[in-house]
């Protein structure tokens, strides 16, 4: 609990973020979900350093998978799959412990600023998974699908107004990046959600739900409000389980609009 004194602006995001999707929880009950949110946080920060450099040991944490069905059906006839996903924070360890029989690519941001970090996280990614590529490598994504080799992708972060439309999240407008859609037409993909969750036994859970039919339906904003819809159905199972302090409402439909504002 310590970064939950002493990292007062992410805290204040934190705060802010669980107002807009949970106005009707009282504030008591809200500030709670802070604290645990940011005890997530801190636990998984351990995880990531498991995920990344534990040895041996770190296979023998127990899991469950459920639903693999929907990724081997998502798959019939070497047919091409995007796993959709969120900002989840158990998702490091998940990786990790993803077996062999299921192969994925994850899509990541690069840390332009922290190459050091940078590097260690790109390095981290590809021993635990197939491969790691760019979220503006979209030759290589393309590749992969072709390759029948699944993408994990996961777009519930603000990347700015260029192609991205506002869709809610949480009935908030969000500013939602259009690459799904766009992916899953260039490649001929069926989109797969996949979740991680921690459970309160210490075990963990990684979760794959039916292809999502109908999609791309052709139309953007119908496209990121269907993903907005899922992964929120996912968030509110283990809310404090989602990564709440980054600003996911920064840009809105009025540019003057602050919601972040102290």
């Amino acid at each position: 609990m310590l970064g939950y004194h002493l990292a007062g602006g992410r805290r204040h995001v934190a705060r802010r973020n669980l107002e807009l999707c949970f106005p009707a929880l009282e504030e008591p009950a809200r500030e709670q979900l802070v604290r645990e949110n940011f005890r997530a946080t801190g636990r998984a920060v351990v995880e990531t350093a498991l995920a990344w450099y534990g040895g041996a040991q770190v296979d023998r944490i127990p899991f469950e998978v459920h639903g693999e069905e929907h990724l081997e059906a998502a798959r019939t006839g070497d047919q091409a799959v995007i796993a959709l996903s969120g900002h989840f924070l158990t998702v490091e360890l998940a990786a990790r412990l993803l077996p062999e029989r299921i192969p994925m690519v994850a899509i990541y941001k690069p840390i332009r600023k922290k190459p050091v970090l940078d590097r260690a996280m790109l390095a981290a990614r590809r021993r635990n998974v197939n491969d790691a590529l760019s979220k503006d490598d979209i030759r290589g994504m393309l590749r992969a699908l072709k390759g029948g080799l699944p993408i994990w992708y996961a777009g519930d972060q603000d990347y700015g107004r260029k192609h991205s439309v506002f869709a809610p999240f949480f009935g908030v407008p969000a500013a939602t990046i259009t690459a799904l859609s766009r992916l899953s037409r260039m490649g001929k993909a069926k989109v797969v959600p996949l979740f991680f969750f921690r459970r309160p036994d210490g075990s963990y859970l990684i979760e794959f739900h039916p292809a999502l039919e109908g999609f791309p339906s052709g139309d953007d904003v119908i496209d990121a409000t269907r993903m907005n819809q899922v992964l929120e159905q996912a968030v509110r199972r283990h809310p404090e389980q989602y990564l709440w302090v980054h600003k996911r409402f920064k840009r809105q439909p009025d540019r003057r609009a602050n919601l972040y504002a102290s």
